[in-house]
């Protein structure tokens, strides 16, 4: 099930929030997490039994390991939960990978491939093992204690808001939510709450799903032929359709959260307002920016490593990983270390040049550089991504036959405004104006209608279409 559908606007999420308003304060957790495990178990019925499973042998190991004053018996209890859940994520999600990269050595020397029942990739299941790394490790390192009550812990893994595609939340962001959210559970943040979720889910359906059918039009054609603006408008449309597909998500996943009391972290602010690669990534999915920070980049050295050459390896080490997170695809790794290649030019020099031009060339150079990146996140064979490049370079001399709808046009133009639009003052005060926690009764008055509109448009183009695509479903 998605938020963008018809299923969980028009009958999941009415009767979820009648059920969760009538209820008492006792029970409002335990009707979350009902309605939590019915949302996953609607597309993965037989996974969620995994995560009820995974989920109960942490709560118990994790209240072990924080018992014992032993560290070597510390260790093995964090070494134990951290091998499981990771051991999951490869079985489901990197198996497949490894076992065609084997078959294709042997296949080199002669030999007969491994037998290999491909498997399904498990929905959030990237999302949902990041989150239980980080009580586990939280725990360990002390950040804070382990609950006492198991469905606490249940709940805070499987709540569904934020259990497919995030943000990623470490417990302790949450934790006294989970247990009260009385302070938040009041008027405004249900009405601020659901125009959050109409304005993600306008994202989401208005503008991500129009550009996302002309980008898979596009990267359906012979890269071999492509005339360039033809691979431009494509690579263009899919630049787009992902920051509205997975923006648009995460703002349903706040809103939805605020109509429930709780408050997640921001997971993204206006990544393509950027002056560079470095501060793209703290705008961009910045949730898991956070996590590869913490449990990863800091715990290798960070900054404070002896010389520049270990600061360098870090950095690229760390999106190297980004990019395996997102896809068990070689194509992945490639476009991590292509980001990872700027971080490292930026701190040999180039971010010294972008403060030097100017905002506005930064944020232009910044984006140029994203938009090649996201070529190699799009395709997923690097042959096929250099000559899709090749294409968008080349100025190839093909006569386009390709159609472009006026639909599209007018969608890109909209998708830019709304994408750079923060870069002035007065845009940045706008967004902070809609997305505050609180609002006049004349502002909820204003507002009404217009979000009233845009719920019913989302509502007609879901039902005309069948295309309604969720990129990050896949990671």
């Amino acid at each position: 099930m998605v938020f963008s559908s018809i299923v969980f606007i028009l009958y999941f999420l009415p009767v979820l929030l009648i059920t969760y308003y009538l209820v008492g304060k006792s029970l409002k957790n335990a009707v979350l997490l009902v309605f939590s495990i019915v949302f996953y178990s609607w597309g993965a019925p037989l996974f969620i039994f995994v995560i009820l499973a995974t989920t109960l042998l942490d709560f118990y190991l994790v209240r072990w390991m924080y018992s014992i004053g032993n560290d070597l018996k510390r260790k093995l209890a964090l070494t134990l939960s951290v091998s499981v859940n990771l051991g999951l994520l490869f079985y489901f999600k990197y198996s497949n990978f490894f076992i065609e990269n084997v078959n294709e050595v042997l296949g080199v020397f002669g030999f007969k491939g491994i037998r290999w029942t491909e498997l399904v990739l498990p929905i959030g299941i990237s999302f949902y093992t990041f989150e239980t790394l980080t009580y586990v490790v939280d725990v360990y390192r002390r950040v804070h204690k382990p609950l006492k009550n198991f469905w606490d812990y249940q709940l805070y893994i499987i709540l569904f808001p934020k259990l497919i595609a995030g943000p990623i939340i470490r417990y302790h962001e949450i934790a006294d939510q989970i247990g009260d959210r009385s302070k938040n559970e009041n008027a405004d943040y249900r009405l601020t709450g659901f125009i959050r979720f109409i304005i993600g889910l306008s994202k989401k359906v208005l503008i991500a799903n129009t550009l996302g059918a002309q980008a898979d039009a596009v990267f359906a054609l012979n890269y071999n032929e492509i005339p360039a603006f033809t691979a431009w408008l494509g690579i263009l449309a899919y630049t787009f359709q992902i920051y509205f597909d997975f923006s648009g998500y995460s703002d349903m996943a706040l809103g939805l959260g605020k109509m429930l009391g709780f408050k997640f972290p921001e997971n993204f602010n206006n990544p393509y307002t950027s002056g560079s690669i470095t501060e793209f990534w703290r705008r961009w999915h910045i949730t898991l920016g956070n996590w590869m920070r913490n449990y990863l980049y800091i715990p290798l050295g960070g900054n404070r490593v002896p010389s520049k050459k270990r600061l360098y390896f870090n950095l690229w080490f760390v999106f190297l990983a980004s990019g395996l997170w997102h896809g068990a695809s070689w194509s992945f790794v490639v476009w991590g270390a292509f980001h990872g290649f700027f971080l490292v030019l930026e701190r040999l020099g180039l971010e010294k040049i972008q403060r030097k031009i100017g905002r506005f060339p930064s944020v232009a150079l910044t984006f140029f550089i994203v938009v090649v990146g996201w070529v190699f996140f799009r395709i997923e064979k690097i042959g096929d991504a250099l000559l899709f490049l090749k294409s968008m370079f080349g100025f190839n001399q093909f006569e386009s036959q390709f159609h472009i709808e006026v639909e599209v046009l007018v969608t890109l133009v909209f998708a830019v405004l709304f994408s750079f639009f923060t870069l002035s003052n007065a845009g940045q005060k706008i967004q902070n104006a809609i997305y505050a926690d609180r609002q006049s009764t004349r502002i909820y008055l204003a507002y009404a209608p217009l979000m009233i509109i845009l719920l019913m448009l989302s509502i007609a183009s879901i039902t005309a279409s069948g295309f309604n695509p969720f990129i990050y479903f896949r990671f």
